[in-house]
């Protein structure tokens, strides 16, 4: 009898489950044992019910504003480490803010500014660092704030899933923000950043033919300035695809014109930065 009743809490065709029903007042008609909870509605795919593609170019106005960055941090990089950190730091605001609304969580006021933290307190030791404990100084910012996130996350009180999903965005975006400060460590600066300005103005450009053709002359540009400068061989090829890169995640699952204006200017020189140490540092 009772793996009976226990077989009978679900309903053999749909499978639904079956709650008891408090009893009513008395004199009334007995309720049944159990009543059916209905099944909870299916949402519409997609985001609000969109169909096509979700890829949505940023545009020629985003690339023309990362260029303009670009000519900030090569000035800045000209001027010394101390003026290339102050144009870095509203960089890393701006990947935080444009990967956390990418990302779908919005507004998320803390999380932009532990990340945008994050970043700013990676500049201020790589600053306070000699000439060789600069990575140590990065590699240590970002593994205590990860930490720092991981332990805000496990204890935050929300349902499981939303927390892991607040978990992956905010441990993302403390690393990419913090990675902004690869810039403070890499020679041949305004060289890197040329070549993102490069490969993001063409490949934002209307140019004719296939859509193929803007990136692949954007990174043959990048490649070209790298050795016109006499810098690394693979600095241009690397920044340059970081940029494209950059830009391809800012144009991903339908994102919003405050996603264009902030990670699409943004993410092409985030995502280039360590690659651009990379090419300097450990490919020279």
């Amino acid at each position: 009898a009772p793996a009976q009743q226990a077989a009978e809490a679900f309903d053999p065709p749909t499978m639904t489950l079956k709650r008891p029903v408090a009893p009513g007042p008395l004199g009334a008609p007995a309720a049944p044992p159990y009543g059916a909870v209905p099944p909870q509605a299916v949402p519409p795919a997609g985001p609000r019910g969109r169909t096509g593609s979700p890829i949505i170019d940023p545009g020629l106005q985003p690339a023309l504003i990362t260029a303009a960055v670009a000519v900030l941090l090569a000035g800045g990089a000209a001027l010394g480490q101390v003026a290339l950190a102050l144009v870095v730091a509203p960089l890393q605001l701006l990947t935080a803010a444009g990967w956390f609304r990418l990302n779908g969580m919005w507004p998320a006021r803390q999380g932009i500014l532990l990340a945008a933290l994050a970043g700013l307190t990676a500049d201020v030791a790589v600053l306070l660092a000699d000439s060789d404990g600069g990575v140590a100084a990065v590699v240590g910012t970002l593994g205590g704030f990860f930490l720092l996130v991981l332990v805000l996350q496990t204890f935050r009180p929300s349902d499981p899933k939303e927390r892991f999903y607040a978990l992956t965005v905010l441990g993302s975006a403390t690393v990419v923000t913090v990675l902004c400060t690869a810039l403070l460590l890499a020679d041949w600066v305004p060289a890197a950043v040329g070549a993102v300005a490069l490969a993001t103005l063409l490949a934002a450009a209307p140019l004719p033919g296939p859509k193929q053709l803007g990136p692949v002359l954007g990174l043959a540009a990048a490649v070209l300035l790298g050795l016109l400068v006499g810098a690394p061989l693979a600095l241009g090829a690397l920044a340059g695809l970081g940029a494209l890169v950059g830009r391809r995640v800012a144009a991903y699952d339908f994102p919003s014109r405050f996603v264009h204006m902030t990670a699409g200017v943004a993410l092409p020189l985030a995502v280039a930065a360590p690659l651009a140490w990379i090419a300097t540092e450990l490919l020279a």
